[in-house]
């Protein structure tokens, strides 16, 4: 039924919940799995000399965070049998590169964490998953803690 799954991962414990189900999916439906992480290349605001550096430091760890979270979801949809291939990927809209990349790569279905958040905190910080739901045209599971 689903050939191919993007995971979207981000390292929160939410999203170790997602891989989980990815990978059971992926083993019922002989699925392969893209796993990506989505870095905002531009969230570091500032400027002049000081924004250069603040930027450089920024991808920096945005890319170590990526590479370790990429990793552990890797290690455990291997360990399970399941063929992975692993993404980081820039977007100045994190719902935009993951349904760009679900787009891209031909998935047939998207599962990702979601933290659940509501009121203010939803107001100022924003839902990625709830994004991907209002932008997305195939199946999400969408996994809460």
């Amino acid at each position: 039924m689903f050939k191919h799954i993007l995971l979207p991962v981000d390292g929160s414990s939410t999203s170790l919940m997602a891989v989980e189900k990815a990978r059971g999916l992926a083993q019922a439906f002989g699925s392969t799995v893209t796993l990506i992480y989505v870095i905002d290349p531009y969230a570091f605001g500032g400027g002049g000399t000081d924004f250069a550096y603040g930027q450089a430091q920024y991808l920096e760890a945005a890319t170590a965070e990526a590479k370790g979270a990429l990793g552990d979801a890797t290690q455990s949809l291997e360990a399970a049998g399941i063929t992975v291939t692993a993404s980081i990927i820039e977007g100045h809209a994190v719902y935009r590169g993951i349904l760009e990349t679900a787009n891209s790569v031909g998935a047939d279905l998207i599962v990702m964490g979601s933290h659940g958040r509501r009121g203010l905190e939803k107001l100022v910080l924003g839902s990625v998953a709830a994004q991907v739901l209002a932008h997305a045209h195939l199946p999400i599971l969408i996994v809460r803690d």
